[in-house]
């Protein structure tokens, strides 16, 4: 059995069935030796085979706790295991019936003898042995000299007590065993547990990432990629070093934010900008390319998380994303609103418009990653995030957020 807390209680219990059975041996011993007899020699030589029987006990009927042999599938290991300490009880009976039969204080030996019987029989058979015993010892002590009442009753009250005590034991033991059990289950759903959380810590981890570099860097790219094609196309040598002058600006805004992956730092931009002077840096530089003019309509005296004005600018850069590459509008315009703790953003163009019923069929493309990642975004700050548009109508992406919720 492992260790717990009962180990101390078996632990000591066993030691004290030691100590006694070892202790009233020598007494029968001693008591031969100061009172001889004509079988005093016998009775001292059963005594020390008696001890070096009791002693082998320690190997042949050692306990092994979570030993289970089937009865189908029993192998000769296992026949071994059980036989070996029911011939070695045996030869202890024999031994001390003999020892009983010489001299009379040997009925004192059935007391731990009782708990040997109850431990190594079972309940049942092990009652019955202490039942046999009990009388072998009155029989005894009676034959020996008188017969009395504290002859009769002293045998029968130490079955008793012994009996409750076996009893007792085992109830002790099977506790300890259920316990260990429930222990080691309670450590293997720990560990798995905390498996699950690693696991969904790494997945949201990847999720938060993802949605940071499609908001981010892979916009850039796109920008840079555009403004390269612009370049390309342009007639005349100024016209295409404006292209290549506002990409080669992308790209070190883009290297910037990758360098705050690795760093875990709060959005550079926002620390020298602010929210709505960030929005405004983006429109004047990285979305204006193609004829879209972006008009930001955000207060920079609204005091806001950092949290939430990251969420929302990675929500803006998404939109606009769109908006350049399949709305083919020329003015886009982003709101911000707070009135009685409600936040109210939203990112409005004039574009084509489209069918978000037939979006939600295509979620799987990787065009439409900016808006499940919007959508996850909002969702994190507990808020709504509302898609209005209509072929040719263009589009409205509405974000509703009570600052109550928000850290």
């Amino acid at each position: 059995m492992a260790h717990t807390a009962l180990t101390p209680v078996f632990v000591g219990l066993r030691t004290g069935l030691h100590v006694l059975f070892a202790a009233l041996t020598v007494l029968v011993m001693v008591r031969a030796i100061l009172a001889p007899t004509e079988s005093s020699g016998l009775v001292i030589a059963i005594s020390a085979v008696l001890l070096l029987t009791y002693g082998l006990g320690g190997v042949v009927a050692r306990p092994r706790e979570g030993v289970r042999v089937a009865t189908a599938g029993r192998t000769r290991a296992g026949s071994r295991r059980r036989i070996a300490p029911l011939i070695w009880l045996a030869a202890l009976s024999v031994e001390w019936v003999a020892l009983v039969w010489l001299i009379p204080e040997a009925a004192y030996l059935v007391f731990p003898m009782f708990f040997l019987y109850l431990h190594l029989l079972g309940r049942w058979w092990g009652s019955a042995a202490i039942l046999g015993a009990t009388i072998i010892a009155i029989c005894a002590l009676g034959l020996h000299g008188e017969w009395t009442i504290g002859g009769v009753i002293g045998p029968l009250i130490g079955a008793g007590v012994a009996l409750l005590i076996g009893l007792g034991y085992q109830a002790l033991a099977r506790e300890a065993a259920q316990r260990e059990a429930l222990m080691d289950e309670l450590l293997a759903t720990r560990h798995q547990l905390a498996t699950t959380e690693h696991e969904s810590g790494v997945l949201a981890e990847r999720a938060r990432l993802a949605r940071e570099i499609h908001d981010t860097v892979a916009q850039g790219l796109s920008s840079i990629q555009i403004l390269l094609h612009a370049a390309e196309r342009a007639d005349g040598e100024r016209p295409g070093i404006e292209h290549i002058r506002l990409a080669r600006e992308t790209a070190a805004a883009n290297l910037a934010d990758a360098r705050r992956f690795i760093r875990e730092l709060t959005p550079p931009d926002l620390d020298d900008h602010g929210f709505g002077g960030s929005l405004r840096r983006l429109a004047e530089t990285q979305w204006a390319t193609d004829g879209l003019e972006v008009r930001v309509r955000v207060s920079d005296e609204v005091a806001l998380p950092m949290q939430l004005q990251t969420a929302l600018l990675r929500i803006a850069q998404g939109a606009i994303a769109n908006v350049i590459q399949h709305a083919h509008a020329s003015v886009a315009t982003i709101t911000l609103t707070v009135e009685d703790d409600e936040l109210l953003f939203t990112v409005v163009d004039d574009g084509d418009g489209f069918d978000p019923r037939q979006s939600a069929n295509t979620a799987g493309r990787s065009d439409s990653f900016g808006l499940r990642a919007a959508r996850e975004r909002v969702q994190q700050l507990g808020g709504v995030l509302v898609i209005d548009s209509a072929p040719g109508l263009g589009t409205t992406l509405a974000v509703t957020i009570t600052l109550e919720g928000v850290a």
